[in-house]
């Protein structure tokens, strides 16, 4: 769980964004995200001021907005389906430079497009701005379940040697004769997927044991709860976004 464990969407940019406790950050965006989704279809300008909340948290992370859209094209067989909703829906239709689209196929589309690249912006806001290390931190501190925060936690640590386990299997089996370009070497992959799963449980065992014996009870240590967590005015900073989110939602709401 050392610093050598961070993932590739996190910036290491000081910025106020960075410098928050974890748990704010995953409070703030789900809560966010929630409003998104909450808000009708219809009301378009609602969306607009989203936009504007996450541009001004980008900001403050430095996080550019290039960076921002590269790695939001990950939305891309989302949109697809978006974009045949209009051909496919039912209902009342509306012309369009010659092809006949469904009105509620185009809201449809629509509420997926602007609901669904919110809530990727502001998940790559979080990721940009916090380590996964500290991601489970901030899961733990607001007492996420404890079996999601072991296995998070054991995927973190021994990802890397998962990955550096089937990177030697793969060369022995070219070393071998076997190529894995070719159709026919089919059983031979799934035979080396199998492998690396029972190597993989059987170490995974091993490490299980060997925790316990050494007074592991399934939460994080101590010294994780204590340093770091969140003080009251982080809470009360981290609250304007999702708190202007919510306001934004309800008056959409009452206004639609």
């Amino acid at each position: 769980m050392g610093a050598g464990h961070a993932h590739v969407l996190y910036r290491d940019t000081p910025s106020r964004v960075h410098r928050l406790a974890p748990e704010v950050k995953i409070a703030a965006m789900v809560l966010f995200t929630v409003a998104v989704v909450a808000t009708p279809r219809e009301a378009f300008w609602a969306f607009g001021g989203y936009a504007l909340l996450v541009a001004v948290v980008a900001a403050l992370a430095r996080v550019g907005p290039r960076w921002l859209l590269l790695r939001a094209t990950i939305e891309v067989p989302f949109v697809l389906f978006a974009v045949a909703l209009p051909f496919l829906g039912a209902g009342p239709r509306t012309e369009f430079v010659g092809l006949s689209l469904s009105v509620d196929g185009l809201h449809g589309a629509w509420n997926i497009v602007a609901k669904g690249t919110l809530g990727v912006l502001a998940s790559l806001l979080l990721a940009a701005t916090t380590t996964t290390r500290d991601l489970i931190v901030g899961l733990d501190r607001l007492r996420c379940p404890q079996i999601i925060t072991q296995i998070a936690t054991f995927m973190l640590r021994y990802l890397d040697v998962l990955v550096g386990e089937a990177r030697r299997m793969r060369v022995a089996r070219i070393s071998r004769g076997d190529d894995p370009r070719f159709l026919w070497q089919l059983r031979g992959f799934a035979a080396g997927v199998g492998a690396l799963f029972l190597r993989a449980f059987e170490r995974g065992e091993r490490v299980y044991l060997a925790m316990l014996s050494r007074g592991y009870t399934g939460r994080m240590p101590a010294v994780w709860q204590g340093a770091g967590a969140a003080t009251a005015g982080q809470w009360v900073a981290a609250a304007t976004v999702p708190l202007a989110a919510v306001a934004i939602a309800a008056t959409a709401v009452v206004l639609t």
